[in-house]
């Protein structure tokens, strides 16, 4: 459509048209995000700036200082009016423009906010350039400035130009930034976000700061960071629906990866004690507040670990993320509400817990010489409740179900929540004391789940049995259920040392560190095409 528009517009000045001669007020075909008058005024100064023989996006400036320095290092250093022999070239959006007589007024905005002032007059840089200035600058388009730094009569750090040049010609006119985006645009179009709320922008600098501070933390530890297949022959290393793909090559079907478990586990084998990985896992589930099926996780494994000291290293991680990224244990949310990640952090059980808020106790599946509280008591319980069930049940999904229904929402403050069905976990190694139990723990902030953590099952013998039980599951049609991975079972017989292993959302942690969504706190989330609403 621009390409098509483009092309009569210009030809319209070509032959002499004015600006508002060369657009087609009837013309309807342009993007969403403009009045197609204003788009086709856009294009139509391109147009002129090509005749003209200007570049509307020049491949390069002479940009020698950023905003933010020319802030830092004149900010509350001048008096009004008082002016400096000190030539910067600055480059922004811009966000404010006034036209007035022989001086014009801008305001540019460097990525991360920091805005600074531009004057351009027709005595430093002549009646034509002003002329062409003014025609030709609009809200939105990137800008170049060189000039002197100054203070303006009024006390504004400004940088009064002697030269200038349209760095980038926006065609789409910016919503009004005065006004509260709304969430579809925030969401479907985040680049417009990122312009016009400081909310998105913090959003992706902190995500970023986040990400770096765990990096650090690891690297503290002495763990290394390493990278694992997407593309995966047998789906596995967590309980979740699966995407899936085809490889033309091999003519092979694929599954993206639900998550990096059993190849960081292989690094165990090979000899890496300490690994870690920060990346995308892929789950074909529901969409929420806290779900997306793209997301960003971070797993570490620790040699001769359990859960309780990959507990104590999650501890750490979440801590020094939030004074890396906040200054203070203590956040505050956007709610303006504070959420404290200091101090000690409370751990419960879950059968002891299940077990208080039901009244009476709910013992673990320990085989069939000590099968605990049975499926049939569980689902009566679970019926009386009103408490969803699954079609494929066992002793630990509804032990599961039903602390969920009393605690999930609930657990407000940090807390870990230890040892869950064997069932349910059939990575995870046996409770040393308990049967029937695993050495599992999740942690909890704000009535969510956080991380996980586990003392990592490493008996090929035993997880050949919890594979085939999860292979029965899925046949029974649990979708969720584990793969048997042969080739992860001769790794393992090979030898994996005890371990202890971990897996936290990175999303997650930033919903937990800041109030956000999930979409909120991903730079550009899936979302539904309009098409199919």
């Amino acid at each position: 459509m621009l390409l098509r528009q483009d092309a009569a517009i210009r030809d319209r000045i070509g032959a002499g048209a004015t600006l508002d001669e060369a657009v087609d007020p009837s013309n309807k075909e342009f993007g969403p995000l403009a009045h197609p008058e204003q788009v086709q005024m856009r294009v139509a100064k391109r147009a002129m700036m090509l005749e003209a023989g200007m570049q509307p996006y020049p491949v390069h400036l002479d940009v020698t200082d950023t905003i933010e320095a020319v802030r830092a290092k004149y900010d509350g250093k001048l008096e009004a009016g008082q002016e400096t022999e000190d030539v910067v070239g600055i480059a922004g959006r811009v966000l404010f423009l006034r036209n007035g007589g022989g001086l014009c007024f801008v305001q540019l905005s460097a990525g991360d906010g920091t805005k600074i002032q531009g004057m351009i007059s027709k005595k430093e840089i002549g009646a034509d350039s002003l002329k062409q200035f003014k025609q030709l600058v609009d809200l939105g388009d990137h800008l170049y400035l060189r000039g002197r730094v100054i203070a303006s009569k009024t006390g504004e750090l400004s940088v009064f130009a002697t030269e200038w040049a349209i760095a980038s010609k926006a065609l789409q006119p910016l919503p009004a930034l005065h006004k509260d985006l709304n969430d579809d645009t925030r969401t479907r179009k985040p680049y417009i976000g990122m312009i016009a709320d400081e909310k998105v922008r913090n959003m992706v600098r902190n995500r970023s700061k986040a990400v770096a501070s765990l990096r650090r933390t690891f690297d503290d530890h002495d763990f290394i960071e390493v990278e694992t297949p997407m593309l995966q022959t047998i789906h596995g290393g967590a309980a979740a629906r699966p995407f899936t793909t085809h490889m033309n090559a091999f003519d092979l079907d694929l599954y993206l990866r639900i998550a990096p478990e059993l190849f960081l586990k292989r690094c165990l084998v090979g000899g890496i004690d300490r690994v870690f990985e920060i990346n995308r896992d892929f789950r074909n589930e529901g969409v929420d507040a806290t779900h997306a099926p793209e997301f960003t996780m971070v797993e570490a494994y620790q040699a001769y670990g359990t859960y309780d000291t990959i507990g104590q290293l999650v501890k750490e991680l979440v801590q020094k993320t939030a004074m890396d990224v906040f200054g203070s244990h203590k956040v505050t949310l956007l709610d303006g509400t504070e959420y404290d990640f200091g101090g000690d952090w409370k751990t419960i059980s879950m059968y002891d817990s299940l077990s208080e808020a039901l009244g009476e106790e709910i013992v673990p599946n320990g085989g069939p010489d000590n099968p605990g509280t049975s499926v049939e008591h569980l689902g009566e319980i679970a019926d009386k409740l009103g408490v969803e069930r699954d079609d494929v049940e066992n002793h630990g999904k509804l032990v599961e179900h039903l602390w969920e229904h009393f605690y999930e929402d609930k657990l407000y403050e940090p807390t870990f929540v230890r040892d869950f069905p064997v069932e349910t976990s059939p990575l995870v190694k046996g409770h040393r004391n308990k049967a029937g139990v695993v050495e599992k723990w999740d942690l909890y902030v704000r009535g969510f789940e956080l991380a996980t953590g586990y003392s990592e099952l490493n008996d090929p013998i035993v997880q050949r049995e919890r594979f085939v039980a999860q292979a029965k599951d899925a046949l029974a049609g649990d979708e969720e259920a584990c793969d048997i991975d042969e080739d992860f079972l001769e790794a393992l017989g090979v030898g994996m040392p005890p371990a202890g292993g971990m897996g936290m959302g990175i999303d997650r942690l930033l919903i937990a560190l800041t109030g956000a969504t999930i979409r909120e706190t991903i730079t550009f989330p899936l979302v539904k095409p309009l098409a199919l609403q």
